[in-house]
């Protein structure tokens, strides 16, 4: 994979030009350069020198007016599943790129290469010829955060030739199995569990697992084939700090194996005489499924493993931190297979939720976490991204896994979108249309560098979102408005709500609070309100929310009445879809047919 097609290039080029423009940024190349009309070929000693060149020369150094284009060469024959995408913006989570990449396939595998350059390089091999194909037509050219992707084919040696195969199995090459090492049929990859491993540690022994200079984290997550984030700048002077894991269930479990053995080393080496339990956080709502009916699931685990377990009490949780904290007691081997066990558990309890969900068909293919907008990003504390999400409480979290905050069993969903999820069985939900209220001071944040950000929420969400012009000079909010499905509004509201608060516009401790308006017809303001103000008073007591139905208020020009609603994001979220069920109901009470004037009931007929 060292060969590199230079193209772009000016028939007036030479082989001295390339000489020259290689010496002067210092690429090593191993062969002469073979110069052709419009491209040349030229061979680099080894994979660093090629990254090298492609991150230095391409689409940045001109030659003769031409700006060069420089990529891997790849064969016809070997360009099938393999994709290089190079200029990945340096703060963008794992969970964001597995969301995008999962679009357009199945992705078999995805590595990250490691280069000098600021943005990050990864190696994808999807399933099928196609999907890599429609990939790179798709990826090749587009806007990430004001990166521009570069998408180029690298070679496949496991590619088949073209026309029918000795084996007849699709894959193998006709000359036998793929070489050893190479990512064949045999030997693909799992995929990466959508549930990352949440682990807390002693803060004292951050540092040996960070390694000098990153050097042991470095290498756990090689030998794990993970992504481990240790968010050390959470909760300043925190007795414990969160790392959480992003892996299939075996690297997780292996990293988090490899985690308390430097503990244990790291204990003994500075005499740390206390005990130094496993300590698991796991969202509340898979809490109960994972110990059972009358603890029985929680006991097999013990008795299996040889481990005492504890989980924390629900008075600990809060709004913003759903995560109970699962301790396990025990010799390391036994604390790492009650590990596999309690994480088998609540992976089940997840893959339960999202099938009851039953929303996968409206939702982005491959079902990943940050698609779903519901679940953390992993890395609380980094750098802006399209993975925000409501604000992380003391662990990092967010009301998230799908589980409802209020103490309701069973996944978010189902309490929140009731309404439009039996819709789903019965056609497209209907477009709903919502003003949202946000500090005039953040609508740049929210619009982003040439309206990128706000752009990719509404390509993200499915829905429209515009900010409504300033009522004056001195207004101190701005409206969003948004339209979409109910799915829509909930994945736009919670990235709004989570910027917002990821961009300090609220305090570390502060909930994010706003105000949302919708419109209701004024004839069912009524039922909103209830008999003595009965139904909305009861809407608030559920919700968390206010709601406020302005009384003295004048129909609009289509006879509509604006309910207000104030609070933290979830209060809105549950508030709005009560409100559309009221709606609902209102409207099937219309489309009854009611009885000719003047007709008789009908007659009972006798037995």
């Amino acid at each position: 994979m060292n060969k590199l097609y230079i193209g772009n290039v000016s028939a007036e080029a030479s082989e001295e030009d390339f000489e020259t423009i290689f010496e002067q940024w210092k690429i090593p190349h191993s062969g002469p350069f073979l110069v052709k009309t419009g491209y040349a070929f030229v061979d680099c000693p080894d994979e660093k020198a090629a990254m090298r060149a492609i991150d230095v020369l391409s689409g940045k150094v001109e030659l003769h007016g031409k700006v060069l284009e420089v990529e891997h060469s790849v064969p016809k024959r070997q360009r099938s599943c393999k994709l290089q995408i190079r200029n990945i913006p340096p703060h963008m989570q794992w969970e964001v790129l597995d969301g995008m990449l999962a679009q357009y396939g199945g992705v078999e595998s995805c590595e990250q290469v490691n280069t000098d350059t600021e943005t990050a390089v990864v190696n994808v091999r999807y399933a099928a010829k196609d999907q890599a194909r429609l990939a790179m037509e798709k990826l090749n050219g587009s806007m990430m955060e004001n990166y521009a992707l570069k998408v180029s084919y690298i070679p496949d040696e496991t590619a088949a030739p073209e026309g029918p195969s000795a084996g007849g199995r699709r894959g193998y090459n006709a000359r036998g199995p793929p070489r050893p090492g190479s990512p064949g049929l045999g030997a693909r990859p799992k995929m990466q569990s959508d549930i990352p491993l949440r682990m807390l540690v002693p803060t004292q022994f951050v540092g040996a697992i960070i390694g000098k200079e990153g050097a042991t984290i470095r290498n756990i997550t090689k030998q794990t084939h993970s992504k481990i984030d240790i968010h050390r700048k959470e909760n300043a002077g925190a007795a414990e700090k969160p790392i959480t894991i992003h892996s299939t269930p075996e690297g997780c479990s292996k990293a988090c194996s490899t985690i308390m053995e430097i503990m244990q080393k790291e204990a003994v080496d500075t005499k740390f005489t206390e005990e130094i339990p496993l300590k698991i956080l796991a969202h509340n709502n898979f809490v109960g499924r994972l110990i059972g009916k009358e603890g029985r699931n929680l006991k097999k685990i013990e008795q299996d493993t040889g481990t005492k377990i504890t989980i924390s009490p629900l008075q600990d949780l809060t709004l913003y931190n759903p995560e109970r904290t699962i301790t396990v007691k025990g010799a390391i081997e036994a604390c790492s297979r009650a590990e596999e066990e309690v994480m088998k558990k609540i992976r089940e309890s997840y893959e339960s939720d999202m099938a009851a969900m039953n929303l996968q068909s409206n939702l982005i293919p491959g079902l990943n976490l940050n698609a779903l907008g519901l679940f953390p990003s992993g890395a609380a504390g980094m750098g802006p991204s399209m993975s925000s999400i409501p604000p992380p409480g003391a662990h990092g979290a967010c009301a998230s896994y799908g589980c409802s905050p209020y103490g309701a069993e069973g996944p978010l969903w189902a309490s929140l979108v009731s309404a439009s999820s039996q819709s789903l069985t019965q056609g497209q939900p209907e477009s709903e249309t919502v003003h949202l209220f946000i500090p005039a001071l953040a609508v740049g944040a929210i619009i982003g560098k040439q309206g990128q950000h706000i752009k990719q929420l509404s390509h993200f969400a499915g829905a429209s979102i515009k900010i409504a012009p300033a009522e004056g000079m001195d207004a101190k909010q701005r409206m969003v408005i948004i339209v979409g499905p109910p799915e829509a509004q909930f994945k736009a509201q919670c990235r709004i709500f989570g910027k917002l608060k990821e961009e300090n516009f609220f305090g570390p401790k502060e909930e994010v609070k706003l105000e949302a308006h919708i419109k209701v017809p004024s004839f069912a303001a009524g039922r909103v309100i209830g008999k003595g103000g009965k139904t909305v008073n009861e809407l608030q007591n559920l919700t968390c929310a206010e709601v406020v139905v302005p009384r003295d208020q004048t129909p609009d020009e289509n006879d509509q009445v604006i309910v207000k609603i104030s609070g933290h994001f979830f209060a809105c979220q549950l508030a709005q879809r009560k409100i559309q069920e009221i709606l609902a109901q209102v409207r099937r009470q219309q489309q009854q047919p009611k009885p000719a004037s003047g007709a008789q009931p009908p007659m009972p007929r006798r037995k």
